[in-house]
């Protein structure tokens, strides 16, 4: 009996062996065969090259190019951009089942006529240490949007210092001048231990992180070691593109093809770029600086203006009293404070001209149920326009509870209201918060608290002048004060900033910005020295 049951469980381990080999011939590994790559070289100098692999039992395909860059390319198609002209090598690999590879190579002639600007070479590189970082401090630093739009971060832009803690704020990038990239995970550390930042999936390709926290669709403080690379200028379809090679990137892991279009330069120590993700899903936006903290600006290079001729000024040089030809007053307390709970009760009286400057002055004194008189004045109707420069030299009030402005509203805004019109602060401040000066934009989407703005702090900004501007293009509006910028806007034909606005100069009180009112506050002055319009 006992021998009978051995038998029989010596059958079933034969059939059980037999099923299995079975399975085995079902799973057989076949290697990739006949792969052939094609390579379509464009002839207007562009440096783009089109390559098609296929092969049988291919899964997917992989471009190895010379300078160590790689390019995994699923369906076989690919598209390259070269920055210099040469002839050059590729290598194609196909894989199949089981890692099974076969190779390919396939030899192209590149004419590039494209040489990029010297002074963006020149800014990127610096001394060749220059160190570039995600300006964290400004709006909208890290963001997301629809592919080839012009806004920046439509979906969603970071607030400041919103991602601290991610593995992003701590990279630094240096472009260095023999073409290497240069990517320090995190300058906090003595050795090249770091972490870095990116999404689900993609961030894959630098590797596995099992215990990572993940968060929605981000990846938190990924650990990943200093690293080089290869970088370069290219233009492909005219856009001036920064191209790095292998899984190098800069802010975000989104894999893609690894170019980040250079959407601005022209501001002074700072990169607006933007990047397709690897799974064609959105466009990625990030705002870079060279300054150190919460500077971006400054830093030995200079704004430059696009705007030197004047077009119109006030400067009340020989005035004595306020020109009601070109300002308007706007009287009483409007609705619900001006819409921002304001506890003052606007008059035609609470201006003067001494000494060739324009005081706007607020008072603790009763008007027609309120406690508190100052004035507003705008040229609406008068004078209005479209881009340019604006810049004030102004003196502004002390005092818990004052909240001066010179701002622009469109000019539309009797017709739409507010925020669809568009508004345009220049300077805004706080006399709770003495020295910070805001400079902010308001439109649909992006209004009240969860305005596109910025801030930067001065010193003495009561007693002494200091000078404000704006300068407004169809590409762009900057915030400086006394020559450094703060904040910068990339505009867009869907903005509301593309028509014409009116100027608008005024001291409220408190308010759901000016905050608590001092008890022990009688009365304080803006001191204009003058306002003007560059075009």
């Amino acid at each position: 009996m006992k021998l009978l049951e051995k038998i029989g469980v010596f059958l079933l381990l034969i059939g059980m062996l037999s099923c299995q080999e079975d399975d085995l011939q079902l799973e057989t590994i076949i290697p990739p065969s006949n792969l052939t790559v094609t390579a379509d070289v464009s002839e207007d100098g562009s440096g783009m090259v089109q390559f098609d692999a296929s092969a049988e039992n291919a899964l997917t395909y992989k471009y190895v190019f010379g300078n160590g860059e790689t390019k995994v390319a699923p369906g076989g198609s690919y598209t390259h951009s070269f920055s210099e002209t040469g002839d050059y090598t590729v290598s194609v690999v196909a894989y199949g089942t089981g890692g099974t590879a076969s190779s390919e190579t396939i030899d192209v002639s590149v004419f590039v006529a494209y040489t990029p600007p010297q002074d963006l070479i020149d800014k990127l590189v610096g001394d060749g240490s220059k160190e570039w970082r995600i300006a964290s401090e400004v709006p909208r630093h890290f963001g997301l949007g629809p592919i080839d739009d012009t806004q920046i971060a439509q979906y969603y832009g970071a607030a400041p210092d919103e991602k601290a803690g991610v593995g992003m704020y701590d990279d630094r990038y240096i472009f260095q001048e023999d073409g290497t990239f240069v990517h320090i995970t995190n300058i906090n550390t003595e050795d090249d231990s770091g972490t870095v930042f990116g999404r689900v999936g993609l961030i894959d390709d630098l590797g596995s992180c099992s215990d990572c926290e993940v968060q929605g669709a981000d990846v938190l403080n990924f650990p990943y070691s200093d690293y080089t690379a290869n970088w370069s200028v290219i233009a492909p379809g005219g856009n001036e593109t920064i191209a790095l090679t292998g899984n190098a990137f800069i802010g975000y892991y989104v894999g893609g093809d690894h170019r980040y279009e250079i959407y601005d330069y022209s501001i002074p120590n700072q990169l607006i770029l933007r990047i397709t993700d690897g799974n064609n899903e959105f466009d990625w936006w990030f705002i870079l600086t060279s300054g150190d903290g919460g500077d971006t600006g400054g830093g030995g290079e200079e704004f430059e203006t696009e705007f030197d001729d004047l077009l119109w000024e006030a400067n009340f040089d020989d005035d004595s009293e306020l020109d009601t030809s070109v300002w308007n007053y706007e009287i009483g307390n409007g609705d619900n404070g001006w819409g921002n709970q304001e506890a003052q009760y606007y008059t035609d009286e609470n201006t003067s001209i001494v000494d060739g400057n324009l005081l706007i002055t607020a008072r603790r004194e009763s008007e027609s149920g309120f406690d508190f008189t100052s004035s507003r004045i705008t040229t609406q109707d008068n004078f209005e326009f479209t881009y340019g420069r604006v810049e004030a030299r102004a003196k502004l009030p002390e005092g818990g509870g004052t909240w001066p402005a010179i701002w622009m509203l469109g000019n539309n805004f009797d017709e739409i209201g507010w925020p669809d019109t568009g508004e345009i602060d220049i300077m805004e401040h706080k006399g709770t918060e003495p020295g910070v000066i805001h400079g902010t934009l308001h439109y649909p989407g992006a209004s009240g608290g969860n305005a596109n703005g910025n801030t930067t702090t001065i010193q003495n900004p009561s007693s002494e002048f200091h000078t404000y501007t704006m300068e407004w293009s169809a590409e762009r509006i900057v915030f400086l004060v006394d020559g450094e910028v703060y904040h910068t806007y990339v505009n867009n034909p869907d903005s509301p900033f593309n028509k014409d606005f009116f100027l608008i100069m005024n001291v409220a009180m408190g308010g759901t910005f000016g905050g608590n009112i001092d008890p022990d506050f009688q009365e304080s002055s803006m001191e204009i020295d003058y306002i003007r319009v560059y075009q």
